[in-house]
């Protein structure tokens, strides 16, 4: 009897003691019918994938790349913040009635951070998103970080590469490679690339699984960039490791670990390629002085459209993303352009569920008969190409950099805003060329204006986001955008749009010629704000979804 209680005891006791740990990792909370709503704003949505479009091995393939990308997931979960791990663990484990729905939403942002509202802490509220995530110490300042490299100029190279984390030891910083920090991840996730590549039928896709996986253990991404630029006649499209920067707030440089594992759409792939061959003529047509062209970039540039099946990390976060233009390795870049990858099934699925609600509430009826699918997914693919366009590799006193390095972190605001404008920009120049119909030029200013209120309703600290409330307010500064107070929509002023948008562009591509840091931040400054008529609209939209929240059917049909 004696024995019994004192294991009753025991048991008790563990129980409050874990109670104990659970109640000082989840110190408080918001509202959890604030949390619901939030989660309300995305619809789910089912990206399914058509079994018999595979055969078995591809099926072999694809069960192999979807565990690889699981463990991407695990990866970002610790580059967005350093307790996330325990935080996780303690939602899962905890009795409380609420903490499956704050988990629910733990999981969609990677974290206790609301990346639909300006990554404000809806767990732990007195606990703000440190600025340079998890990959730096969370009190090492931009300041330390910068008088420590003008200190010792040999750690430059290391501290400011994509693919290391920085840490204190002792007094000293230190930049550990991401094959050492993230290796219990990426040894099984090398394993998996290299079992996929043994399956793979297509020898192009053999030859990037494999470079791909010794990459994971070297931490040199180069060659493995350039054989995902070959990839041919291959039915799987998969990009998966350390890519986009913009989780890195402190300072841009850190890159965060994704996946896309996807379907070639041949056919819709075909109809885009007809853009390729102007590639040049993009270029040269920029609005900037011809010694800030980069004219010698590789002009390969293959555009793929696809049909997502599973997203991996970085890319899952909050906002799915709709196209990707990799990679970022200038070297990779100037040897062989960049890539760009349609996900057609996230666009329709985008523009059914939020896009097409929102501008029927903001647009004036003329713009309104002007919008339509094709002038949307035109200008994204537009947009994806355009990050491949203007400045680069640059020379800043005497100096080669990149724009990256010296933009900071305010490359990624600067960098989408001049995607996004050289998007427009370009799509309508291609309709000089004949590439696209006449009507598409007028179609593409209406659609991008009644895209921006989608975008930023992304949060304007957000990358994406930001550089929407940026292009949004300059453009309506310069007349190209119009606000009727009576109706209480926009509209665009044909007179005047396609200066204000040339205008811009130039703004844009002259900071990143330059490398001008304090231009950015100013630039930044002075149009990254939401408008009394911008807030009114926003507010009008509270009802509609602002994204969507994928249900992959393809984990339900390879566990069968």
């Amino acid at each position: 009897m004696k024995t019994i209680r004192f294991g009753l005891f025991i048991f008790i006791l563990g129980v409050l003691v874990m109670g104990a740990k659970q109640s000082s990792v989840i110190e408080d909370y918001a509202d959890i019918q604030y949390v619901k709503g939030q989660i309300a704003k995305l619809a789910p949505v089912e990206i399914a994938v058509d079994p018999s479009l595979l055969n078995e091995n591809d099926k072999a393939v694809l069960a192999k790349l979807v565990e690889a990308a699981k463990l991407m997931d695990e990866i970002f979960l610790r580059q967005v913040y350093s307790r996330n791990v325990a935080i996780r663990e303690a939602l899962q484990q905890g009795s409380n009635p609420d903490y499956p729905t704050l988990l629910t939403y733990f999981t969609i942002n990677f974290g206790p951070f609301d990346r639909l509202n300006h990554d404000e802490p809806f767990i732990n509220l007195k606990h703000k998103k440190p600025g340079g995530a998890n990959f730096y110490p969370e009190d090492m300042t931009r300041e330390e970080f910068e008088a420590w490299i003008q200190a010792h100029p040999e750690d430059e190279e290391a501290f400011t590469s994509n693919f290391t984390i920085i840490r204190r030891e002792g007094d000293r910083l230190v930049a550990i490679p991401y094959s050492r920090a993230y290796r219990e991840f990426l040894e099984p996730a090398a394993r998996l690339l290299k079992e996929a590549a043994a399956l793979a039928q297509n020898p192009s896709l053999k030859k990037y699984l494999n470079s791909r996986a010794e990459a994971f253990l070297s931490n040199d991404y180069f060659q493995s960039d350039m054989d995902w630029m070959d990839l041919k006649d291959h039915k799987i499209e998969v990009v998966i490791g350390p890519y986009e920067v913009y989780e890195d707030a402190l300072l841009g440089y850190k890159a965060s670990f994704e996946a896309f594992i996807t379907i070639v759409d041949p056919e819709e792939s075909a109809k885009l390629r007809k853009v390729n061959q102007y590639l040049q003529d993009m270029e040269l047509h920029l609005p900037i002085p011809d010694k800030y062209k980069n004219l010698h970039r590789g002009s390969t540039s293959p555009i793929v459209v696809v049909q997502e099946v599973f997203t991996g990390g970085d890319t899952k976060a909050g906002i799915q993303t709709t196209a990707f233009n990799l990679p970022n390795d200038e070297r990779v870049r100037e040897a062989k352009g960049s890539k760009k990858v349609m996900l057609k099934n996230v666009a329709h699925a985008k523009y059914d569920k939020c896009w097409i609600p929102i501008v029927n509430i903001v647009l004036d009826p003329k713009d309104l008969q002007r919008v339509s699918f094709d002038a949307y997914f035109n200008h994204v693919l537009m947009h994806e190409m355009s990050h491949g366009l203007g400045p680069g590799t640059i020379t800043v006193n005497g100096r080669k950099t990149t724009v990256n390095k010296e933009l900071k972190e305010t490359y990624s605001t600067i960098e989408e805003c001049k995607a996004d404008i050289l998007g427009v920009y370009n799509l309508a120049y291609m309709v000089e060329k004949g590439v696209f119909p006449k009507e598409m030029k007028a179609q593409a200013y209406s659609s991008y204006l009644g895209g921006i209120f989608r975008s930023v309703r992304f949060g304007i600290n957000e990358a994406h986001g930001g550089a929407n409330a940026i292009a949004f307010n300059y453009l309506m500064e310069k007349g190209g955008f119009e606000y009727n107070p009576q109706t209480r929509k926009f509209r665009v002023n044909d007179a005047k749009v396609e200066g204000a948008i040339r205008d811009l562009a130039h703004d844009l591509l002259m900071i990143q010629a330059t490398g001008d840091y304090e231009g950015a931040k100013r630039f930044i400054q002075k149009y990254r704000y939401l408008s009394p008529e911008m807030q009114d609209a926003l507010n009008r939209l509270k009802d509609v979804p602002v994204d969507i929240r994928p249900v992959y059917t393809i984990e339900q049909w390879l566990s069968k």
